[in-house]
């Protein structure tokens, strides 16, 4: 326990130099005197920020792990290293029955599991560096949650009645037609659009640059020329009516001409989706599931679908190819001898009728 003492008093040192923008690596509780567990954790979450994942990825984990602690520091447990495997299965049962603290309700069986996965993640890492012997979470059950088909897949034509909704006699209208043609046309995710700047548009190219998406990655993906039509519009003719100075490039803007917020962007679009009528429950991540799925019902390859995702792995794009059937079903129906042989017994039937 000593040497562990020694690695925390270093440790210490290092989280005082943490820049305070980094707030996912401040000090989890408000005790004088932190844990072994809680600098471990601290200096867990400075290495994955160092290995320039996701500030959503560092804030998932960091929750998690605080559930952790807390629970530890409730059973009076101040290192990893009183950490045994009875012990962890009982934290799992309590992972298991979790509730929202704000509402009281079951969390969802995804999250749980995904909290179990963050702990074992963290002390794969503590078993790395050495600061414990052997993981007492190697065993963690982690709930199979499969992989859930998207059911809310818009056709074209519900597409389009959701563009049509912002009022273009207004600067926020065009604004906001701007912001649904890029879900629409690129599929990009709501983090990206919002941070999206002046210089990651490329007119002459049809090209929008992506900068740290998910895991930090950057991606270069094509764009509609509508949708540029309408970017040069807003750009010309609306963005210099909202912004303020100092411009710092972003392209959204709210009325007092900063960045537009995530959850603003997904409370537009979802007020849009509700105004055209359309029932299909979702928002944002509805345009992203609509362009993968359309692109593959038009024949486009599956690879160039993961690139334009920003798909680390093929199997997180290969969900669509179980939506996308219509074009599999039209080349069944035209070449499989089960399916000619029932045609040709229905046009028969309607030739004796």
């Amino acid at each position: 326990m000593g040497s562990n003492h020694r690695q925390g008093d270093v440790f210490r040192e290092k989280r005082d130099k943490i820049p305070k923008g980094q707030h996912h690596l401040h000090r989890l509780t408000t005790k004088q005197t932190p844990s072994i567990l809680e600098l471990y954790i601290l200096e867990h979450l400075q290495s994955m920020y160092s290995s320039r994942y996701s500030n959503g990825s560092i804030q998932h984990r960091r929750f998690s792990l605080l559930l952790l602690l807390e629970w530890c520091e409730e059973r009076g447990i101040d290192s990893p290293l009183e950490l045994t495997r009875s012990l962890m299965e009982r934290f799992q049962r309590f992972v298991g029955q979790y509730r929202n603290r704000n509402t009281g309700q079951p969390v969802a069986i995804n999250t749980l599991s995904s909290m179990l996965v963050d702990v074992r993640m963290f002390f794969q890492w503590l078993e790395r560096r050495e600061y414990i012997p052997k993981n007492p979470a190697l065993d963690l059950r982690i709930v199979s949650i499969g992989r859930r088909l998207p059911r809310n897949i818009l056709k074209v034509e519900e597409a389009e009645r959701i563009l049509q909704e912002p009022d273009l006699e207004t600067p926020y209208g065009v604004r906001d037609r701007v912001v649904l043609e890029l879900f629409y046309s690129t599929g990009i995710r709501c983090f990206e659009l919002q941070k999206l700047k002046l210089t990651d548009i490329d007119f002459a190219n049809r090209t929008v640059f992506i900068r740290e998406g998910k895991r930090r990655q950057d991606r270069m993906i094509p764009v509609s020329t509508r949708a540029l039509e309408w970017m040069r519009k807003y750009v010309e003719d609306v963005r210099p009516g909202l912004v303020s100075l100092p411009d710092e490039g972003y392209i959204f803007l709210t009325n007092k001409g900063k960045a537009l917020h995530t959850s603003q962007i997904i409370a537009m679009t979802t007020k849009y989706r509700e105004q055209s009528g359309v029932t299909k429950q979702g928002s944002t991540h509805m345009f992203r599931h609509t362009t993968a799925t359309l692109m593959l019902d038009n024949g486009a390859d599956i690879r160039y679908i993961q690139e334009m995702l920003g798909h680390r792995r093929l199997n997180s794009t290969q969900v669509y190819t179980h939506v996308a059937i219509s074009k599999l079903k039209e080349v069944y129906d035209r070449t499989h001898p089960a399916e000619q042989k029932n045609s040709k017994k229905k046009d028969s039937d309607s030739d004796t009728s």
